[in-house]
């Protein structure tokens, strides 16, 4: 499979996992939202991308932004229309698709904060150790990029509403279980970087590379 289906794919569970984060799920004595169930086809679409290098990774992560900016803000538009008389189903289509400017937010910071430190690291690593190594840095991309996400996301969107020993707690399962995804997937995303890299006939080392996540 291409980078540019990866990138579809990546794009479209994105916005999945933010829809899905809106019902809570009781897993035995864990307390998760839907959002959970997306992020094995998120991270390991996304990973892949990263395998041939930096600038595609940052471009793929811009417009996984842009996308559910606009997905979310036509959703806030539909939801803030008056519904047809003859319509019910108003508290329902709200639950789902009017999120919060407050975890919307945090969504949006933790994501671009995430990613970017993640796509950093992967490509320093393959710089470092000229293309080898390549499970040990992806794992370490995964671990810091997921505490990063957590970091960010939880104290945005649930300081002064969730306690603070619950805040933590949830921060912790998020962090470990995500983590945990990308280690598991590990296989499957070496499988896809190897695709990627014999489709388009290219493997991609960040010499010289700036860093700018502003320049495409």
């Amino acid at each position: 499979m291409s980078a540019s289906c990866s990138s579809v794919l990546f794009t479209v569970v994105l916005i999945a996992s933010n829809i899905f984060e809106t019902k809570p799920i009781a897993a035995g004595p864990l307390h998760l939202t839907g959002g959970m169930l997306p992020p094995p086809l998120l991270h390991h679409r996304q990973t892949s991308v990263r395998g041939v290098g930096y600038r595609r990774a940052i471009m793929l992560v811009w417009v996984g932004f842009v996308m559910n900016f606009l997905f979310l803000a036509a959703a806030a538009v539909v939801d803030f229309l008056p519904g047809a008389e003859y319509w019910t189903n108003g508290a329902g289509f709200h639950a789902i698709f009017g999120l919060s400017a407050r975890i919307t937010l945090a969504s949006f910071v933790a994501f671009l904060c995430g990613s970017f430190i993640n796509a950093f690291i992967l490509s320093r690593f393959k710089v470092k150790h000229a293309g080898k190594k390549l499970p040990v840095r992806y794992c370490f991309g995964a671990v810091v990029g997921e505490l990063v996400d957590s970091i960010v996301f939880f104290p945005i969107a649930f300081i002064g509403v969730l306690a603070g020993s619950v805040l933590l707690d949830q921060a912790i399962v998020q962090f470990v279980l995500k983590t945990a995804y990308e280690i598991v997937f590990l296989p499957v995303v070496i499988y896809y970087i190897n695709r990627i890299k014999k489709f388009e006939e290219s493997d991609v080392t960040d010499t010289d590379e700036s860093y700018n996540i502003f320049r495409f």
